[in-house]
């Protein structure tokens, strides 16, 4: 994964139907570059990719119902989760809970390096918010996935 210094503090993730071919396309249509690693799972779906439009990145995966990702082909809206990377997670989280935002998924170090939580907002929207915690390989990144994904 690229590391907070390497992006800006709010990153956009997009949902997608056809992950390798948006690739191609934000890249052919926008001069989108890859940036990064990008994580499949067995059944050759992205699970994670970066990419960099100038100097902002935009993460992309593929749909997956298992992890409630679905592009707005599947549910005719979009479905764009806010990725927020902050210093200290925990007061910042805690401090998103006392504004009111519904915990989704509670704060817990994720196996890709990172502290993490997932809320939605009173509006409506879905932030990730998160830490990075320890630099991780692209390769140890996948097999932490795998491992992950096999239990």
């Amino acid at each position: 994964m690229t590391t907070p210094s390497e992006r800006r503090n709010l990153v956009p993730y997009l949902t997608v139907r056809g992950g390798t071919d948006a690739i191609t396309f934000y890249a052919k249509a926008f001069g989108a570059e890859p940036v990064g690693e990008r994580l499949t799972l067995p059944n050759g779906l992205i699970a994670h990719a970066e990419l960099r439009f100038g100097d902002v990145t935009l993460f992309l995966s593929d749909e997956n119902e298992d992890w409630g990702n679905r592009s707005p082909l599947s549910i005719g809206d979009t479905p764009i989760r806010l990725a927020l990377h902050v210093d200290d997670v925990d007061a910042v989280f805690e401090r998103a809970v006392e504004a009111g935002c519904e915990v989704l998924i509670p704060l817990a170090d994720q196996f890709y390096g990172e502290r993490a939580g997932r809320l939605r907002d009173p509006f409506g929207h879905i932030w990730i918010l998160s830490q990075q915690i320890e630099d991780l390989t692209p390769e140890e990144l996948q097999a932490r996935m795998e491992a992950m994904i096999s239990g």
